[in-house]
Order: structure tokens, then C-alpha cells, then sequence
């Protein structure tokens, strides 16, 4: 049976944008409101849900359709995508109970790679060790299975290359991680030198955005990079 995702989005391009990204893999079926929502999840129940958390006139009808949804069914796969990014509105939709909070703009293809994740995070609760792996290091936590980053206290957006190099980097402090071995980290088709030493600059931006005296990651002159614990 096709596994099926529900998009609540109140934007028709938005919505739209997301069934060409993931129909190709899954069922995607879209609402535009949280009431128009709740009726079509009473037919059918998803495997995943995509919400935004401003829906028409509804400011906060994002979270209520959450607490509705898990209300009904503990346990569901749900991730916001929304402009509202300040740290409140994040916070209290992953104490919600959903499993990632995602700021737009989203690029497509990092919002399908998570969709993936997390449904086989879902589907292996057992099995996956990621699931449950936290990796902190000093203020750096890394939430593996919720492909979450957050130095002091503050979220990070990355993208999945970014994400894939910070947690192998979390996962082996104080040790140089080589360019190849950040090329096999990104688990990308074609990643070079200059790929890596990009990304890199881009991660730094990132936390020094966070923490302007950030320097964790330290360049190792022609091998490669270090997290410096």
C-alpha cells in the first residue's frame, strides 16, 4: 500500500510545489485549511503530515490541528514548514509533539530527504539506532533521527550536506575528519575539495550568526577539518 502524506497548506502554489517534490515516491494528499483538513483525515488517516502553522485566518491553526491530529493518532510523523521562526513558535510546536519545525523557504529536495527519513524512523522504531542517538558535544546537540541542530540553546538551519558534515564531524571530536571522509559524509553523487571547503565556510556562517566567537570547527592545512571539543 503507497504510503500517504498530508500537506496543510493554506498557499495553493506552496501546495503545489509540494506534490510535484514528493508524488513521485508518495500519495500526497492536500488541504488548505485546518477545518477542510480534519474532514479529510476522518477518510483517511496519513502516514506523515506537512503542516504550515498560519492557515487562513488562523494564526495558530497549524498547532491546533497538531494537537488534534496526535490527539487521534500518538505517535504520527508531523513537521512543520512555516514563516513563524522565532524560538517560541519552534519550541512550541515540537512540544507539540511534532518531529521537526522546518523555516521556509524549504528547498525541496532537503524537505524529501526528511520526509524519508522520518518515515523510516517511524517504520524501525526498533531498529534504528539514529531514532533515538543525541549527539552534544560542549553546546552543540545534534538530534540524529529529527535531523536537528541547535548550538546554545539556538536551532541551526542546514541543509543535508551541512547536517551530514556537522554530525559526522559531533561524532568524532578532537579528531581531523579528512576531505574524503566528509565526501563520504554528504553521501552525495559528486562532492569535491572545494565542495567541502564551501560547505565548511557555509557552516560557519551559520553558527557565528548564533555566536560571533563560534570557532569549533578548525581547518587542519590540507587534510581536512576537526571539531575542537
Amino acid at each position: 500500500m503507497q504510503t500517504t502524506i498530508a500537506v496543510v497548506e493554506d498557499e495553493r502554489d506552496q501546495r503545489e510545489n509540494y506534490v510535484a517534490a514528493l508524488s513521485d515516491r508518495y500519495r500526497v494528499c492536500t488541504y488548505a485549511s485546518r477545518l477542510e483538513a480534519l474532514e479529510g483525515l476522518e477518510r483517511e488517516a496519513p502516514d506523515l503530515a506537512i503542516l504550515d502553522v498560519i492557515l487562513g485566518d488562523e494564526v495558530d491553526g497549524g498547532f491546533e490541528l497538531c494537537r488534534e491530529m496526535l490527539s487521534r493518532r500518538p505517535g504520527l510523523p508531523i513537521v512543520f514548514v512555516s514563516t513563524r521562526v522565532d524560538e517560541i513558535s519552534q519550541i512550541s510546536g515540537l512540544n507539540l509533539g511534532a518531529w521537526d519545525y522546518i523555516a521556509k523557504p524549504v528547498a525541496l529536495p532537503v524537505l524529501v530527504q526528511k520526509v524519508r527519513r522520518l518515515l523510516w524512523v517511524a517504520a524501525h522504531p526498533a531498529r534504528s539506532a539514529d531514532a533515538a542517538e543525541l549527539l552534544e558535544v560542549g553546546d552543540l546537540r545534534v538530534d540524529v533521527g529529527r535531523m536537528r541542530v541547535s548550538w546554545q540553546g539556538s536551532p541551526i538551519d542546514l541543509t543535508l550536506t551541512e547536517f551530514r558534515e556537522v554530525t559526522g564531524l559531533a561524532r568524532r571530536p578532537g579528531r581531523v575528519m579528512s576531505y574524503e571522509q566528509l565526501m563520504d559524509a554528504a553521501e552525495q553523487g559528486v562532492v569535491t575539495r572545494n565542495t567541502v571547503t564551501t560547505h565548511i565556510r557555509n557552516l560557519r556562517k551559520k553558527f557565528k550568526a548564533v555566536d560571533p566567537g563560534f570557532r569549533q570547527i578548525a581547518t587542519q592545512y590540507r587534510v581536512g577539518y576537526r571539531w575542537v571539543e
